[in-house]
């Protein structure tokens, strides 16, 4: 994948609206609410539960990457400008790649700025014995666990959008998979409902599942991350073998 690829992206990822617009709502669900949610929080036994309350946004915030990933991929096939994209980079699976690479890194920097601004709103508003210190190690992980499944989740709306190519069917999928379906299915509480929620893309707060049956962390991240490549990897050779 050549810097040339990646550069055309970047200049197509920032020069529509559809991105400024995702990254204000992004900044104001996850940031806004995360200054909220510690506002409201008077105190709390420990810093990583202090933090984690703080980034509560990103469990709604998160889905904004999930459109983001999709209409990156959607829209060139909607506007007929795949077809451009497609003559310039011959290799499918290279410009797929340099699309999701973009999407990735938009992801985790600007969730890693939500997420310190979030770890501050904890830090000035939520009172914790021994304060909230930026190197102890729970909240260094709840962090970093944070940007991670928002970067992931912008991967799985890219790959969503190479398998569907319509940017309401993607969105629609993405919505049901990672929102609607794990928590409807843990609300049913038998076993087998339990299991299938567990085992969906469920958004995650830090370390938490949102409003989703409770899975471990790795446990959790391992299925974001298995369902973000199998899609992702599922996209790659269907983009292949389609007429644009």
């Amino acid at each position: 994948m050549s810097r040339a690829v990646l550069r055309s992206e970047w200049t197509k990822l920032w020069s529509v609206r559809s991105t400024w617009w995702c990254t204000v709502v992004y900044v104001l669900v996850a940031g806004a609410s995360g200054w909220l949610a510690a506002a409201g929080t008077d105190s709390a036994a420990r810093a990583d539960v202090a933090v984690q309350t703080a980034l509560s946004g990103f469990g709604v915030g998160q889905l904004v990457l999930l459109v983001l990933g999709v209409l990156v991929m959607t829209g060139e096939f909607a506007s007929g400008m795949a077809l451009v994209s497609l003559t310039a980079v011959p290799r499918r699976s290279r410009l797929l790649v340099a699309k999701t690479v973009v999407v990735l890194v938009y992801s985790l920097v600007v969730t890693a700025l939500l997420a310190v601004s979030c770890w501050l709103a904890a830090r000035t508003l939520t009172a914790v014995p021994g304060g909230i210190s930026p190197g102890n190690p729970a909240v260094l992980r709840t962090l970093g666990l944070q940007v991670a499944a928002a970067g992931l989740v912008g991967v799985l709306g890219v790959a969503l959008g190479a398998v569907l190519r319509s940017t309401a069917g993607a969105v629609g999928v993405g919505a049901v998979l990672v929102f609607v379906a794990p928590p409807a299915l843990a609300l049913v509480g038998s076993v087998l409902a339990s299991r299938v929620s567990q085992s969906l893309p469920a958004l995650r707060v830090g370390e938490d599942a949102f409003l989703a049956v409770a899975t471990p962390w790795p446990m959790g991240m391992g299925i974001v991350a298995a369902w973000a490549v199998g899609v992702w990897l599922l996209g790659a050779v269907l983009l292949e073998r389609r007429d644009v």
